[in-house]
């Protein structure tokens, strides 16, 4: 046998066995959870801002192919169970861009959450295929949407009663209808979580039965909705404001274990980061309060050393932030100049369209400049509740959820 000969034989064998190991690996599982920002609100339109910084531009390369799109990620594939409109729907693929928010769960608004750069780390980490099942929906809040079994009923406190009646609302009615909504998505997790692993081969086409599966860990993301509810957390502004959450987030990791048959499943809490990192001297005690109270969990004996809270504040587009206020600015004064407002420049009422628009091209100018208006549009999609819909933010995101779960394994 020639050299060649003998090089191209020993090429298909190793082919063959990388293949063969490939397949006996079992599937890794891993439940991405949450609301709208597990959900994802990033456009793929802001991918191109990842490569301006050096920093982030190596992870842009892996997100994209050579033609320059979304890569498609055979090892790894999604199970999505998120809105279309009123109805829920699930959609299922290998792992590429689109997974993120959906108007319609029939179509792709191009959208990224945490998922796309999770699955494309658990691709280098992992030497076998990897299933991620996602259930997210926006708006939903731990202490009733997401409310653990453990965790009983939610209980209206008497300020809360209190506003109903001066409300005029009856409070047997607000209580049944809290209670009809209590634990909903929490059980809606669960039961496509087990649905999913109860039928593989359906979702992962390399899933090998005799090789089997191995549910390797759990992300929360999640928290908006609980931070700004006033009725629910009345002394949120004071230290300990937030208890509640927390002593609900530690029902909710023991009952997802129990519920999905796994008492030591890895599990990871992406902890709230809108507005960034709190500087010396800001007055923010609701962020820092409810990011403790997040966090807290993983101080408990029980949860020590298998569930780790990831901050997610260090990816906050600190630059995009900043353009954003000034936007802001120039959308005020065009609002002065719309209701002639007695402290605008319209203030006499005598400026018509022409020369309100006029005045407007100027000042945003002045104040914004076509510089940073092009790079806002290159790098946000969306508000700031929503990490300003930034696929750097969300893509770096990922990876830290990646890299913590997979570490507490």
């Amino acid at each position: 046998m020639t050299d060649l000969r003998r090089c191209i034989a020993i090429a298909a064998t190793i082919s063959l066995l990388t293949a063969s190991t490939y397949a006996q690996r079992p599937l890794q599982v891993y439940v991405l959870v949450g609301q709208s920002n597990m959900q994802g609100h990033a456009k793929v339109q802001t991918f191109d801002y990842i490569g301006e910084d050096p920093q982030t531009a190596p992870l842009l390369d892996k997100m994209r192919d050579a033609a320059g799109d979304p890569v498609v990620c055979e090892d790894v594939f999604i199970a999505y169970l998120s809105q279309d409109g009123d109805t829920d729907g699930a959609v299922t693929g290998p792992l590429t861009a689109g997974y993120g928010a959906r108007r319609s769960v029939r179509r792709s608004d191009d959208k990224i959450g945490p998922e796309f750069t999770f699955g494309l780390r658990m691709a280098q980490l992992h030497d076998g295929p990897v299933l991620l099942i996602k259930c997210a929906w926006g708006g939903k809040s731990l202490h009733t949407d997401f409310r653990p079994p453990s965790a009983g009923a939610y209980a209206f406190s008497n300020d809360q009663v209190a506003q109903m009646k001066k409300r005029g609302k009856d409070v047997q009615q607000q209580r049944e209808r809290r209670r009809a909504e209590t634990g909903v998505y929490y059980r809606n997790t669960i039961a496509y979580v087990n649905k999913v692993l109860g039928d593989l081969r359906r979702y992962h086409p390399d899933y090998d039965s005799k090789s089997g599966h191995e549910l390797s860990g759990f992300v929360w993301f999640q928290g908006w909705n609980d931070m700004v509810d006033r009725g629910t957390y009345p002394q949120r502004e004071a230290r300990g404001g937030y208890d509640a959450y927390s002593e609900c987030m530690a029902h909710f990791i023991r009952d997802v274990r129990r519920d999905l048959d796994a008492p030591k499943l890895p599990f990871v809490i992406g902890v709230m980061g809108v507005g960034g990192p709190i500087e010396p001297g800001q007055k923010r005690a609701v962020h820092a309060n409810f990011r403790d109270a997040m966090a807290a969990p993983t101080s408990l004996r029980e949860f020590r050393g298998n569930v780790a809270a990831v901050p997610t504040a260090p990816y906050w587009p600190r630059e995009l932030e900043e353009i954003g206020a000034r936007i802001q600015k120039v959308k005020q004064m065009a609002k002065l100049l719309r209701t002639e407002n007695k402290r605008g420049p319209n203030a006499d009422g005598k400026m018509d369209k022409r020369a309100q628009l006029d005045y407007l091209d100027k000042y945003r100018a002045e104040v914004v400049g076509a510089e940073d208006e092009a790079t806002y549009k290159r790098g946000a999609s969306n508000g700031g509740y929503h990490y300003l819909g930034c696929a750097k933010t969300m893509a770096q995101i990922g990876v830290a959820f990646a890299d913590a779960v997979y570490g507490l394994r």
